[in-house]
């Protein structure tokens, strides 16, 4: 039988491993909201400490026994957070991030929501003088090497966050009204933004691969590039202003580390894969099932499967938080048939699991998966 470690390195090569690979908790959007994971934990009798990353959107770090039990191949690698002038608590439910970018919890949600974009009305010259967390600094990656080490010598997969979403992080620090203005009439701005939250990002993945880059194995980027139904820019708009950010930050990435990359974008984004693949990404996440143009996954295979491996695919939209067990099972073996043949599919849910969704079906997803992900695939 393959470690687990194995198993994924197998799939990511295009060939068949003993069986699926699956992540679970191995990143912030394979894991679940802390409600969630409360409920999770109710349900199998355990009592431990809720602990957590990316306090806006309350990721969960799961405990090893949970991720043991329901077979996850992968265990994440998290950088410390960035020191910054601007971070601070403003109340129980209303903080300001490293950012300087203002959340607030509204009543009835299980996660943040920006209330304030500390860049909406900045000007070019605004850029350089603003305060920007120190993403490089070298208590953000102080112990990552031991703690990757430990993790390949316990037989699973590297995972490391990179922290790398420049689009995504244009239009928090923007707003996203003002900063598609700025990608339609203002390319001056949109360039000067991108290319700061580039530079800063680039700085932090090195310092980060410089640490660990040689226990690596997969390691995470993405920018959020896609609504339910088209990507947010065309197909002519993301080639000239943002792929050759993409292009810069994966090629310094692969300059430095064997890791395969993993980019994750929600939405259907389908008419910007090939020139994501030309970016030089290895893996798609999350492959958001429940969008336009994203849920024929046998297709996204037949298309696309040759050039890229595919993590992610289990619906969180309908399925999971509405179906019936025998739904989830059926959706998970739905997804093994078409993505898993030939290896290039670690499975997973489509994003992190939020707290409608039942801690049976959570369960059903990974016993199936466990059962049906056997190769050669039989479903």
């Amino acid at each position: 039988m393959m470690t687990s470690r194995e198993r994924v390195l197998c799939a990511l090569n295009h060939e068949e491993p003993d069986r699926v690979p699956v992540f679970f908790g191995t990143s912030g959007v394979t894991t679940m909201n802390t409600a969630a994971y409360d409920r999770l934990k109710a349900h199998l009798g355990l009592h431990t400490e809720m602990r957590a990353f990316w306090r806006a959107l309350q990721y969960s770090l799961l405990d090893e026994e949970v991720m043991v039990r329901f077979h996850s191949d992968g265990r994440p690698l998290i950088a410390g957070p960035a020191p910054s002038p601007l971070s601070r608590d403003i109340a129980p439910d209303r903080f300001v991030d490293a950012w300087g970018i203002t959340w607030q919890l509204q009543a009835g949600n299980h996660y943040f929501d920006i209330a304030d974009w500390p860049l909406k009305d900045a000007s070019v010259g605004a850029i350089q003088r603003y305060p920007w967390p120190d993403l490089a600094h070298p208590s953000r990656f102080a112990g990552l090497k031991e703690k990757a080490r430990a993790i390949r010598e316990a037989g699973y997969a590297v995972v490391a966050l990179s922290g790398i979403s420049p689009f995504e992080y244009s239009y928090m620090l923007r707003g996203m009204d003002r900063w598609f203005l700025d990608l339609g009439a203002d390319h001056e701005f949109v360039h000067a933004l991108m290319r700061k939250l580039t530079d800063l990002m680039r700085s932090a993945v090195e310092r980060l691969l410089e640490e660990a880059g040689e226990y690596i194995d997969v390691l995470i980027m993405g920018d959020d590039l896609g609504s339910q139904r088209a990507p947010f820019i065309s197909t002519a708009m993301y080639r000239e202003l943002i792929k050759p950010y993409h292009c810069e930050l994966v090629s310094a990435i692969k300059e430095r580390t064997q890791a395969r990359i993993l980019y994750h974008s929600d939405g259907n984004i389908y008419p910007l894969l090939n020139d994501l693949i030309e970016t030089g990404i290895d893996v798609l996440n999350p492959v958001h099932v429940a969008a336009r143009d994203m849920g024929d996954t046998a297709r996204l295979k037949r298309e696309f499967g040759s050039r890229l491996s595919f993590c992610g695919a289990i619906d969180t939209q309908q399925v999971l938080p509405h179906g019936t067990t025998d739904d989830v099972r059926s959706e998970v073996r739905r997804r093994i048939k078409d993505l898993a043949p030939g290896g290039g599919y670690i499975l997973a849910s489509v994003h992190c699991i939020q707290p409608d969704v039942p801690p049976e079906n959570v369960c059903a997803l990974f016993e199936e998966a466990f059962v049906a992900g056997r190769y050669p695939i039989a479903v």
